[in-house]
């Protein structure tokens, strides 16, 4: 006779998702108790006045990409941008709306350890403020998939467009383009030019 079969060890189930939190997702996806990321929780800012937040990160995990977020209804809304932003209007890139983060990811530099979600190294690429452009919301455009905005960091300025595309059959792929204007520089590479941290000076290779 064959011993009994012991029970399958199952992986401990991810905490429940509360739809009312805005921040539901980005806490089930991660242990507090190892990841160095803010959970969110007695989040803080400094205030921007009529302006919001936008950060980008620099994160070097499974593959380089880099992190777009802007400010919008007490988190940042993200988006995961592949190949970075560009200051060149003839670019087109890919930027793949993620989970909303807290507030205070907005600051985040450091470490995420092996076996977290995102595991590898963050910098803060660049940081400032933006505002939408037009009649509408930043919101209204977000529903309507067509955002303007004009940004002011220390990096990237100036009017950028994001655009929900139908690539690939997928609902969260948009494209960041910027517009043409006096911040504009066609042909230049911006992330090459400027690869370290608006705030330690480090590249994604210096944090451990």
């Amino acid at each position: 006779m064959l011993p009994p079969m012991s029970p399958a060890k199952r992986k401990p189930a991810a905490p429940a998702v509360d739809p009312g939190d805005g921040l539901g997702h980005y806490r089930a996806k991660r242990d507090f108790a190892r990841t160095p990321e803010p959970s969110g929780a007695g989040d803080s800012r400094t205030a921007t006045g009529p302006a919001g937040m936008y950060v980008i990160h620099k994160h070097h995990a499974g593959h380089l990409h880099y992190d777009l977020r802007l400010e919008s209804g007490g988190v940042l809304k993200s988006w995961a941008i592949p190949k970075g932003p560009s200051l060149d209007p003839a670019d087109k890139r890919l930027a793949v709306e993620v989970e909303d983060h807290p507030l205070d990811y907005a600051g985040f530099e450091g470490a995420i350890p092996e076996g977290e979600y995102g595991a590898g190294t963050v910098i803060v690429w660049d940081r400032g403020t933006f505002r939408p452009q037009g009649e509408a919301s930043f919101e209204e455009m977000l529903e309507k998939g067509a955002v303007k905005v004009e940004i002011a960091g220390e990096k990237l300025a100036g009017g950028f467009a994001l655009v929900r595309t139908r690539f690939g059959g997928k609902k969260n792929n948009w494209l960041l383009i910027k517009e043409k204007d006096a911040h504009a520089r066609p042909g230049s590479d911006v992330t090459a030019e400027a690869p370290s941290s608006v705030l330690s000076g480090r590249d994604v290779d210096e944090v451990r």
